[in-house]
């Protein structure tokens, strides 16, 4: 009995949430080695989470990465793997595995297994939803280097994603897109979730990873800054607190929260319902992020 009492007073729990985000657009970037794991389990966990959203009528998008998988089929192509400043530097032939991985393999996969959970979701090809412009890199000193089909996302045709959201569908889309020049171009996973959210006027944005969330001490697992303000980003930059891959991330966040998102939150996708224990229990999980 008092199991079922405990199960009663989270669902009690959960009730002021739902009731608050009942409408409203969440922008889910999905990514991380969990993304591709072997464990089936761990596979679904994210997509019976957003399943849930669409039952209590919150409407969620999803922005997927799958950066592992590309580094595997480069490799199963005979081709090496070279990142310049945590950007994977992407030729003609490099683009074309990373648009075939992404907007083929990995989105239909997350499409269909949301759906056999009793969820409704449908697929877009970044190149449908998202323009960028071309990425250069620059070094210590300030030069710019050509990374090749490399992009950061510019602008977002919102009218598919609107039309999913009217029809209680989850958009699912990959994180390529359009350049000036007509060609695909590779692009951040968390950038292009960030203007989603922007453009879509999300009231949340949750990073999925597989780290517990901002980390103090990446050495250090429990040192998670649970709750962080847009004004000490700056400082955590200087310190080395937010390093390499995390700074696309925070400046996201940051570029979202000052759009009108109201909450930016990252979460670790190896806990089991790490988006919902983020969204629907007092305490929540990871670091958040807030104006």
């Amino acid at each position: 009995m008092q199991d079922l009492i405990a199960k009663a007073d989270t669902l009690l729990e959960a009730l002021p949430y739902v009731q608050k985000f009942s409408g409203s657009v969440f922008v889910v970037k999905y990514g991380g080695s969990f993304l591709d794991s072997p464990d089936e389990k761990m596979r679904a966990g994210v997509a019976r989470d957003v399943v849930f959203l669409e039952a209590v009528e919150i409407n969620p998008v999803v922005v997927h990465g799958g950066g592992k998988a590309i580094t595997r089929a480069m490799e199963e192509a005979g081709l090496k793997a070279e990142f310049i400043r945590g950007q994977r530097v992407t030729d003609p032939v490099a683009a074309k595995i990373v648009d075939d991985v992404l907007s083929r393999r990995i989105n239909p996969e997350i499409v269909k297994t949301i759906n056999a959970l009793g969820g409704r979701a449908q697929g877009f090809a970044g190149p449908d939803i998202f323009t960028c412009r071309k990425l250069f890199v620059e070094d210590g000193s300030g030069k710019q280097t050509d990374i090749g089909f490399v992009g950061e996302v510019t602008s977002v045709n919102t009218g598919p994603l609107l039309d999913c959201l009217r029809r209680g569908v989850t958009p699912v889309v990959s994180p390529t897109a359009r350049g000036a020049d007509g060609r695909i171009y590779n692009c951040n996973a968390d950038v292009a979730a960030a203007q989603t959210a922007i453009a879509l006027r999300a009231r949340r944005l949750v990073f999925m990873s597989d780290v517990p969330g901002l980390l103090r001490n990446p050495e250090q697992p429990d040192s998670v800054i649970s709750h962080l303000r847009t004004e000490e980003v700056a400082v955590l930059k200087k310190s080395g607190v937010i390093d390499r891959g995390m700074i696309p991330k925070v400046d996201g966040a940051v570029a979202a929260i000052q759009a009108g998102v109201e909450k930016v939150s990252f979460v670790d996708g190896r806990v089991p319902h790490a988006v919902l224990l983020e969204i629907f229990t007092d305490e929540g999980v990871g670091t958040e992020i807030v104006l």
